[in-house]
């Protein structure tokens, strides 16, 4: 009996162990494919080593003109072997805007939209050594965007998957989603119900009887019940199992406060051996939501505030290619300032985005990127609907989303009611409007439609306030009119549409850390400026019930190839630089909405070197949600001030150079400070050899990043300092060629003036500049009245006179040079004393002058 005994024991374990082989074997691998590919433009002969995530237009930092077309990628790799009944597939996250597919030569399919993933068989043509090759074209008019305020980055620009399942497996082919598809169809504070709906196909060659099994574990991972369905597929046939959990008692409720997750593991088994084929697990909170025209957004039946920003996924110096990494970064950012909200702007983003959202509390509308206009394009409607599709089902089961949008000022560049083309662009606008809407719910009928709007009433009238929830995009204060008539606005439309739930989907104005201003106005660009309006529209979002929240535009300064102003290249609108390092206006929205921590924030970091006179009041703001702030400079107290709005400002007089500033406050019985160094400079005294550099035109300082020197802002003259005699001030939104400091030629005095500089005697070195801006840039329609009220005028020429003595003649910057270009000219002058005038006198047209700089080379004798 023993020597038996010992042989069944054997026996059994090697059969244990067959088993485990032959499970692990059937077990879903998955891997990514990014290492090791290869890159050129048809145009191109020679192949380039890439890494995937991978953008072909870098050249979008550069220049308006980025490359539109084609790129071709290609990759070599080799399988241990190519096992017998196995199925792969090859998973690309995103390439813009197409795809085509071919492995081993063999073409296998091709996908049409830059930012859904998509899933391809590759089993037929797949062996040991095997070679991918995608074509990728991010210039197909039939795929939107079209027209839009951001860069179309081309490219493989997300991961690639190599996955392998056994013959029986969940559905590969449900448009680049998993094919399980969970819900929550009842869900309160008392009792939660899970619902999962699972696609498996059967990809053998005879029938086969297969069981789900839907394991629930709580957030503490105790498992809690499991939940099985059994149906026989034939050979080749894809079938859907329901499976509906019991009650699950006081679930923990799923809030951007407490994001509680439940696991649902789902795997599928061979009822008949009890072997696993395939598993998948995903995430699931318990919540629940409402919209109401009149008391704004309840979250599990509670009224909630949405407080939130918009996000582009793109980061210098490599555009969209980013790592997962930095999608979870933006995310712990987001949450830091207090958001617990997020516009996925303008087209689905980053699986470990979404996944970030869940886990930290971040509430999500994602939408796809039709925007600013519907083409009369063949195809283009048709491929709108499947972008929809994808985006819902691949982010299907993610708790944090709970609104889906399909269009973003579409109307912005439609030709208008006076026009003859109108009723024809209307109709077919609101036409994919309605073919989205009902797409839209019919594949999620649990979460809100979203359409983004800009400030037009026409979408209300023309029928296009059909989605749930209208985002209204208000620049009152930016692009148009006054602040106050941003408050204006909103009432009206609740006036009007009492019943209709609004949120501010976008409001921002731009910020360039380079510019200053101590009487800042709408697009001078200024960091104050941006400060100011901020100021005004979030108390008036907040206070305001039936706004059920706001998503600021934007999280960060992010890359628009075409975009011009101060900084080409880049919309500055951020509350972050583009590198993710805070404005310090983002310190205003964390004392508004961190009301779990004590905030205090010195808020010059943005201008910690300053140009004036020691004797000169100096504007030191501090953002908190203390009641009260001190502020210390050098260790001296210069008062104690209440708090409003989340702001106070100390008007102190700094000494020269370099002080130390702290700002402290009480919070729970506990001292809270914050700290900062900030210089400043004196005033240029030309006699001492300083250089006096003039912002002409401008009301702002301007600091050169490469040279460090602050231009002064422009000012009328007084006797015994400088400044100008008549003339008017002007200014251009149009990109300056051949100039890294830009903004000082995008401002300039216009007219016949004289600039006067008192300076004693000497021989000066001055240099003016200048740029013909005559005929402006076309601009983007997003810059809405800033696009269209800058007008072509005639030539100009003029005549400069320095101390009385012609310098120019008949003369015009852009003589043997062009429009909207740098000129900066020296002169050297000898000076007996008294005023130094500039004087321009017209001869064609006005004369203008955008900078002066003054330098003294010998003092006189």
């Amino acid at each position: 009996m023993y020597p038996q005994t010992m042989f069944s024991k054997k026996l059994a374990v090697i059969a244990v162990m067959m088993l485990c082989i032959a499970s692990l074997q059937a077990q879903r691998e998955v891997k990514t494919l990014n290492d090791n590919w290869e890159f050129r433009k048809p145009t191109e002969e020679v192949w380039q080593s890439v890494h995937l995530p991978h953008t072909y237009n870098l050249d979008a930092y550069q220049g308006r003109h980025y490359y539109q077309g084609k790129g071709l990628y290609r990759r070599a790799f080799t399988l241990p072997e190519v096992v017998s009944g196995r199925r792969y597939y090859l998973k690309i996250d995103a390439a813009s805007k197409a795809a085509d597919v071919s492995v081993n030569g063999t073409k296998v399919g091709s996908h049409a939209g830059g930012y859904t993933a998509f899933t391809m068989d590759i089993t037929d043509c797949i062996r040991k050594e095997n070679q991918v090759e995608v074509t990728v074209d991010n210039g197909r008019k039939d795929i939107t965007p079209i027209s839009a305020d951001f860069t179309f980055w081309g490219g493989i620009y997300r991961d690639v998957w190599l996955i392998s399942t056994a013959e029986q497996h969940f559905n590969m082919n449900n448009m680049g989603s998993d094919g399980i598809f969970i819900t929550t169809p009842q869900v309160s504070a008392e009792k939660g119900v899970v619902k999962v709906c699972s696609e498996v196909t059967n990809d053998g060659a005879k029938a086969s009887t297969l069981e789900v099994r839907n394991s629930i574990y709580s957030p503490q991972g105790e498992l809690l019940q499991v939940v099985k369905q059994k149906k026989k597929l034939k050979a080749g046939e894809t079938a859907t199992f329901e499976t509906l959990s019991k009650e699950i008692s006081n679930p923990d409720l799923w809030t951007p406060e407490t994001p509680s997750l439940y696991v649902v593991k789902t795997a599928l088994v061979d009822a008949k051996t009890g072997e696993q084929l395939d598993e998948q697990r995903h995430k699931v909170g318990f919540r629940w939501f409402a919209f109401d025209g009149n008391k704004g957004f309840t979250l599990n039946g509670k009224p909630y505030k949405l407080r939130g920003v918009n996000r582009h996924q793109d980061q210098a110096p490599v555009g969209v290619a980013l790592d997962d990494e930095a999608h979870r970064r933006d995310a712990v950012l987001m949450k830091e300032l207090g958001c617990n909200f997020v516009r996925i702007s303008h087209y689905p983003q980053d699986d470990a985005l979404l996944e970030a959202c869940d886990e930290l509390g971040l509430l999500v509308w994602e939408e796809i990127p039709i925007v600013n206009i519907v083409p009369d394009t063949p195809g283009y409607a048709d491929n709108c609907e499947q972008n929809l599709r994808e985006m819902i089902r691949q982010h299907y089961n993610h708790t944090s989303v709970i609104a889906w949008g399909y269009m973003n000022e579409i109307l912005l560049v439609t030709p208008g009611p006076d026009k003859p083309e109108w009723p024809v662009y209307k109709e077919r606008t609101v036409a994919l409007a309605q073919r989205l809407e009902a797409v839209l719910k019919a594949e999620d009928p649990n979460r809100s439609s979203v359409m983004a709007f800009n400030m037009t009433n026409l979408y209300n009238e023309i029928g296009l306030n059909l989605v749930d929830v209208v985002g209204w995009n208000l620049y009152h204060g930016w692009y148009v009119g006054k602040l106050s008539e941003f408050n204006a606005w909103c009432e009206d439309q609740h006036r009007r549409y009492p019943d209709q739930p609004i949120i501010i989907s976008e409001w921002g104005a731009g910020s360039d850390r380079r510019l200053h201003s101590t009487n800042a106005h709408a697009f001078d660009f200024s960091i104050e400026y941006q400060q100011t309006y901020i100021e005004h529209y979030l108390p008036f979002i907040e206070e305001t019930e039936w706004i059920s929240g706001c998503t600021y535009w934007n999280f960060i300064d992010f890359n628009v190839a075409a975009r011009q102003e101060s900084m080409p290249r880049v919309n500055n609108k951020g509350l972050l630089y583009n590198d993710r390092s805070l404005k310090d206006v983002a310190y205003y929205f964390k004392s508004m909405w961190r009301q779990d921590m004590p905030v205090l924030h010195i808020a010059s970091r943005d201008w910690d070197v300053r140009t004036g006179k020691a004797d000169q009041p100096q504007a030191i703001k501090v953002y908190s949600n203390l009641s009260e702030v001190e502020l210390l400079v050098n260790g001296q107290s210069v008062g104690r001030q209440k708090v409003s709005n989340c702001h106070t400002v100390f008007n102190v007089q700094l000494p020269e150079g370099t002080s130390v500033l702290v700002a402290q406050g009480m919070r729970d019985g506990k001292t809270v400070q914050d700290a900062m160094t900030i210089r400043l400079n004196p005033l240029p005294d030309v006699a001492t050899g300083a250089e006096l550099a003039i912002n002409v035109g401008s009301n702002c300082y301007f600091t050169s990043a490469v040279s460090g020197l602050t231009w002064l802002p422009d000012q009328p003259y007084t006797p015994g300092g400088w400044g100008y005699v008549g003339g008017k001030e002007r200014s251009t939104t149009s990109e300056i060629a051949n100039a890294v400091d830009g903004p000082l030629y995008q401002t300039w005095r216009e007219g016949d003036f004289t600039y006067k500089i008192d300076a004693p005697a000497g021989e000066y070195e001055i240099e003016l500049l200048m740029a013909d801006v005559t005929k402006p840039a076309a601009q983007l329609a997003n810059l809405l009245g800033k696009a269209t009220e800058e007008k072509q005028a005639g030539e100009t020429r003029f005549s400069i006179f320095i101390g009385g003595k012609e310098m120019e003649t008949d003369f015009s910057p852009v003589d043997g040079g062009d429009y909207r270009t740098a000129f900066k000219r020296r002169y050297v002058v000898q000076h007996e004393g008294g005023s130094i005038d500039i004087q321009l006198k017209a001869v064609k047209g006005e004369p203008f002058l955008a900078g002066i700089k003054l330098f003294l080379c010998r003092a006189g004798q």
